[in-house]
C-alpha cells in the first residue's frame, strides 16, 4: 500500500462527550444540553439527526446545520435530560440510506444501544485528579525511613537487593522493611517526576505483605510507622501541592480482623452479622474461596455504619484531619456486595461516595475492576475505576515481545500479540460503554502491584517509550507503579513488587526515566492532553495516530511499535510544530506525511 492510498478515519463524522461537542458536562434533571457533530465536507448526508432514549422509548429530532468550515459542516441538537443518565446517538440520513455514528464509530446497520453516547447528572472527579500522574506506592517496597528489628512471626525477612519471591513459600511473607517514613524522605524524586497523586497500597496491619487481609481498620500498622507516620506524610505530600489516596478492602476483611476473630467466638454478637457463613469449611465464604479473606455481607445494616456510611465509618475518618487522604481506590470493588442472590455493589459504592463528599467534597473514589466494568461506571458511585480493559490489556497486546511467554493476565494462556486495529477496536468498544466524563478520568496504567512490569513484556527501553507515549497523551488519568518509570522488570504480579534502588544508580534506566519526565511535563502543559476529545485519526497494523482537541488547541500524536509505510492526513491546519519526538510534519497537496519510522512516539501542536 502507498502512502496515498492508506487510508484514515478523519473522513468520518465524528463526536465525543467533551466540551468542544457537549455544551454542559453535568447538568440537572430537566436541563437543555445542546450537542454537536462535526461532519467532513466529503461526506453525503442529507440530513442529522439525534436518537435520544427517554424513559426507555428512543425518539428522533432533527440536528441543525450551524457552521460550515475549509473541512466539515458543524450540525447542532438539543437533548433534554430527562433520566439521570441520558442516552444518546445521530442518525446520518445519507443517500444509499443512513447510518448511525454511537461511541464505537459509523455503522451503516442496526446496533444495540449499549455504546450510545451519555450525558449524565452525576459530577465527575474534581480536577486535581488529571493533574500530573498518580504514582502507586506498595510501601514494603518503597524505601525504608526506619531500623526496625522486630519482626513478626509471620515474616520473612529479605535484604534490600533480594529478588522479590514471584510464586509459593514467601510470596505473601517475604518482608523488605520498607515503610512510610522512607516515602516521604524521597518525595522530592515524585515531585521531580511531575507527580499529582501519591497512591499508597494498603497501610492497615495484617499478616502479609501485601496488607490487604486486614487485622484492623484502626490504625496504621506500626511495621509501617503507625499513625502518626501515616500523618506526617499526608502533611508533606500536601505541603508539596500534591494528593494522597489510600487502598482499602471493602469486600473483605482478614481472618485475623478483631471483627472476625469476635464473630467466630460469639455468633451472637453483632459482628458475626458482618460474614457469610457456610455449613461446609472452613464455615464461612472467603474472598475466591481463600479462607484467609472472609467476605462481608452488606445486608448487615450495623456492617454499612461500620464501614462505609457516616463520618465515623472506616471509610470516613481517614479522610478527616491528621490523616486527611484525598481519596480511595476500592479493592476489588466489583465483588464489593455480590454474592449468590445478592447484588449491593451500587448501594455500597454510592454510600461510600456520599460519605467521602460529605467530609472532603474534593475527594475521589476509584475502583479496581479487572474486566468489563461498563454496568457499575455510569459515574453514581465510583468516580473512575482501574482501566485495565479499555488501556492495559490492549496496550499490551500491542507492545508485547513477540517471543515473550508471560502468560496473559488471569488466564490459562500466552499473552497475544495483536495489530493496532484490534488495540484500538478493545479500546474503543470498553471506552463507549461508560459516560465520557468517565472515560476522562479512569485510572490508565501500563502495569501495577498485580502485573508483570511494562519492561519485562515490551523488552526494550525504545517500546517503553512507545507505551508511555500512549499513557501520557490518552484521555483519563495516568498511573504509574513505582519503579516502571526507572526500568523495572517483573514477571508477575508478585516478582513485579520490586524495592527502589535508591543506593544502586546502575540500575536506574536513565534513558527511560528521561522519557517519563518529558512526558508528564508536555502532558501537565498542554489543555488538549488533559481535557481534550479524542478523535482517532489513523489505525494500522504497526502505528495509530490520534487527535486531541479543544476550542483552543489541537494536538495530533502518533505512536509506531514498528517501522511501516507511512501516511498522509488532510488535516485542517496551516502549520504544526512538533512538541516531542522531533520529527517534522511535511505538509503536501494531499495532506500532511506521517514519517514511517518505528518505534517511535511523535506529538505536534497544530495551528
Amino acid at each position: 500500500m502507498t502512502t496515498s492510498t492508506m487510508e484514515h478515519l478523519l473522513g468520518e463524522p465524528h463526536h465525543d462527550g467533551s466540551a468542544l461537542y457537549v455544551s454542559d458536562a453535568t447538568p440537572t434533571l430537566g436541563d437543555t444540553v445542546t450537542v454537536r457533530v462535526r461532519v467532513p465536507l466529503g461526506c453525503t448526508e442529507r440530513r442529522v439527526h439525534v436518537r435520544v432514549v427517554r424513559d426507555g422509548e428512543p425518539r428522533v429530532s432533527p440536528a441543525r446545520l450551524v457552521r460550515t468550515t475549509d473541512a466539515d459542516r458543524w450540525y447542532e441538537a438539543d437533548v433534554l435530560v430527562h433520566n439521570p443518565v441520558t442516552c444518546y446517538r445521530f442518525l446520518l440520513d445519507e443517500p444509499t440510506g443512513y447510518r448511525w455514528l454511537n461511541g464505537r464509530g459509523v455503522f451503516s446497520r442496526e446496533v444495540p444501544d449499549a455504546a450510545d453516547f451519555r450525558i449524565t447528572v452525576h459530577a465527575p472527579a474534581p480536577g486535581w485528579l488529571g493533574d500530573g500522574i498518580v504514582y502507586q506506592v506498595f510501601p514494603d517496597r518503597f524505601a525504608r525511613g526506619t531500623e526496625r528489628t522486630e519482626i513478626p512471626d509471620w515474616a520473612e525477612p529479605a535484604a534490600w537487593d533480594d529478588e522479590p519471591v514471584g510464586s509459593g513459600p514467601g510470596v505473601g511473607s517475604q518482608l523488605y522493611g520498607g515503610d512510610l517514613p522512607g516515602i516521604e524522605q524521597h518525595l522530592d524524586h515524585l515531585e521531580d517526576l511531575g507527580v499529582g497523586t501519591l497512591y499508597l497500597t494498603p497501610v492497615f496491619p495484617g499478616r502479609s505483605n501485601h496488607r490487604y487481609d486486614a487485622s484492623t481498620f484502626d490504625h496504621v500498622d506500626p511495621l509501617l510507622g503507625g499513625d502518626e507516620a501515616l500523618a506526617s506524610l499526608s502533611r508533606a505530600v500536601h505541603a508539596r501541592g500534591m494528593r494522597i489516596m489510600g487502598d482499602i478492602t471493602t469486600n473483605h476483611t482478614g481472618d485475623g480482623h478483631e471483627w472476625f476473630r469476635r464473630a467466630r467466638a460469639d455468633r451472637s454478637c453483632t459482628e458475626a452479622s458482618f460474614y457469610y457463613w457456610t455449613d461446609g469449611e472452613p464455615g464461612y465464604v472467603g474472598w475466591l474461596e481463600h479462607a484467609s479473606l472472609p467476605k462481608l455481607d452488606y445486608s448487615a445494616p450495623a456492617l454499612a455504619e461500620r464501614m462505609i456510611d457516616g463520618r465515623g465509618s472506616v471509610i470516613g475518618r481517614w479522610l478527616a484531619e491528621p490523616y486527611a487522604l484525598d481519596g480511595w481506590r476500592v479493592d476489588v470493588a466489583n465483588m464489593t456486595g455480590r454474592y449468590a442472590d445478592q447484588d449491593r455493589t451500587h448501594d455500597v459504592a454510592r454510600t461510600v461516595r456520599r460519605t467521602m463528599l460529605d467530609i472532603n467534597p474534593d475527594s475521589v473514589l476509584v475502583a479496581e475492576h479487572f474486566h468489563d466494568s461498563g454496568a457499575d461506571m455510569m459515574g453514581d458511585g465510583w468516580h473512575a475505576n482501574m482501566n485495565y480493559s479499555a488501556f492495559t490489556r490492549p496496550v499490551w497486546s500491542w507492545l508485547v515481545d513477540p517471543e515473550n511467554d508471560v502468560p496473559a493476565l488471569g488466564l490459562p494462556a500466552r499473552l497475544a500479540r495483536r495489530s493496532g486495529r484490534d488495540m484500538v477496536a478493545t479500546m474503543r468498544d470498553f471506552d463507549a460503554v461508560v459516560p465520557w466524563k468517565v472515560l476522562a478520568t479512569q485510572w490508565n496504567m501500563l502495569g501495577s502491584h498485580d502485573t508483570p512490569r511494562l519492561r519485562t513484556l515490551v523488552g526494550s527501553p525504545a517500546m517503553v517509550e512507545v507505551a508511555a507515549g500512549l499513557l501520557l497523551t490518552y484521555p483519563g488519568t495516568p498511573v504509574v507503579f513505582a519503579g516502571d518509570e526507572i526500568g523495572a522488570e517483573g514477571v508477575n504480579g508478585e516478582h513485579a513488587r520490586t524495592t527502589m534502588p535508591w543506593d544502586r544508580p546502575d540500575r536506574w534506566d536513565d534513558r527511560t526515566l528521561g522519557t517519563y519526565r518529558e512526558l508528564v511535563t508536555l502532558r501537565r502543559s498542554s489543555t488538549a492532553l488533559r481535557d481534550g476529545g479524542l478523535r482517532w485519526a489513523l489505525v494500522e497494523d504497526d502505528a495509530v495516530a490520534y487527535l486531541r482537541e479543544t476550542a483552543d488547541e489541537t494536538v495530533l500524536v502518533l505512536v509506531a511499535r514498528a517501522p511501516w509505510t507511512g501516511a498522509t492526513l488532510p488535516l485542517a491546519a496551516d502549520a504544526a510544530e512538533n512538541l516531542y519526538g522531533g520529527a517534522d510534519l511535511h505538509p503536501g497537496p494531499d495532506g500532511w506525511s506521517l514519517p514511517s519510522d518505528g518505534p517511535t512516539v511523535q506529538v505536534w501542536q497544530l495551528t
